[in-house]
């Protein structure tokens, strides 16, 4: 709670509208709950308005403070029909108002739209939806980010050992989004990840782009990719003026462990003190943080999305009230200077 506890300090001064598309969702419910408790906004729970009740009853929580909207009778449906109908136009997919009208009335749909639309400052989903389902809605509406040719996700992981990372927090990429990174993306990755670790700790992002390989211990077209990448994250980071260490192609624990990079990398940018970890594909970060968290038993905050226009995470499913907390705590504190992250996001409507 060392990490998170700040990030919900920092939000209680600045408290913010965090949609959630699975509003009848025991776990979502208890996590609004929590957030509006704490002081950090104003949650939103989309769905059925007597499903949501009947489940705060049954779970014996109170909805005062908490807004429920039901898509379908919605106000705002006819409005963001349009727009998002106008949206598809722009981008050469036609779509008829019936069928605009049909897609907004899904919570997700809807979520996303108010997010595109200023009425919500964050959005939280996947609960009980695979990626597919949360993302989905979330780029048909949502533009990349100005100068942003890369949209993935990092995962915060906190774990009782406060050696490890900076002060027992790791920020880990991409577990969640691209399952094939090129060199160009995996730069991205380990760029955008290095900012939002920067914004979200205050600290120097020192930056691990990871391998079974260290430093050419191993050959394998896989190790190029990654001495490339990390060649490429460094010249990228001086042009976005990005304050960072990187260092790769590296094993996790000369990235991790400060006596084995002692001895297998003396002269390493890191000194085995990485606090963030890019990881060469999907399948590894992905299988790497699930079973940290599992084996750890750490808290891990995620998937927030990096690279869109708005901020938003895709939770997974085997998430907890706490862990939805606090990754709605996050994207909150994330949209509060969204700007710094990502120069001119947020200043376009859909449709425009």
């Amino acid at each position: 709670m060392r990490f998170i506890g700040s990030v919900i300090e920092k939000l209680q001064r600045h408290p913010k509208r965090i949609v959630f598309p699975e509003g009848a969702e025991p776990r979502v419910i208890q996590a609004a709950r929590q957030f509006c408790a704490l002081k950090l906004g104003v949650p939103i729970l989309l769905g059925d308005r007597a499903r949501i009740a009947e489940v705060a009853k049954t779970l014996n929580i109170s909805l005062e403070g908490i807004r429920v909207i039901n898509p379908a009778e919605s106000e705002e449906l006819d409005n963001f029909a349009r727009r998002f109908e106008r949206l598809h136009h722009y981008t050469g997919k036609r779509m008829k108002d019936f069928e605009a009208r049909e897609a907004v009335r899904q919570p997700n749909y809807f979520g996303a739209m108010m997010l595109a639309m200023h009425q919500a400052d964050g959005f939280v989903a996947g609960t009980h939806q695979i990626t597919g389902s949360v993302l989905r809605p979330l780029f048909q509406t949502i533009k990349p980010a100005p100068q942003t040719s890369t949209i993935a996700s990092c995962l915060v992981m906190e774990v009782e050992d406060s050696r490890l990372g900076e002060n027992g927090v790791l920020f880990m990429a991409d577990c969640d989004v691209v399952e094939e990174p090129s060199v160009e993306q995996l730069a991205d990755i380990a760029v955008s990840t290095a900012q939002l670790a920067r914004r979200l700790l205050g600290s120097r992002p020192r930056v691990a782009l990871l391998s079974f390989s260290t430093k050419g211990s191993g050959s394998h077209p896989s190790v190029g990719k990654v001495q490339a990448a990390t060649a490429l994250a460094e010249h990228k980071a001086l042009e976005r003026k990005v304050e960072a260490d990187f260092d790769g192609e590296l094993q996790v624990d000369t990235a991790m462990v400060p006596e084995i990079a002692a001895r297998k990398l003396p002269n390493g940018k890191l000194g085995g003190n990485a606090n963030v970890l890019i990881f060469p594909d999907l399948n590894a970060a992905n299988i790497a943080s699930k079973l940290a968290r599992l084996v750890a038993r750490s808290n891990a905050y995620g998937h927030m999305l990096l690279g869109l226009d708005r901020p938003a995470a895709d939770v997974s499913r085997g998430s907890n009230a706490h862990d939805i907390l606090g990754v709605a705590a996050i994207v909150g504190v994330q949209s509060i200077d969204y700007h710094v992250l990502y120069p001119g996001a947020g200043q376009q409507l859909p449709g425009e």
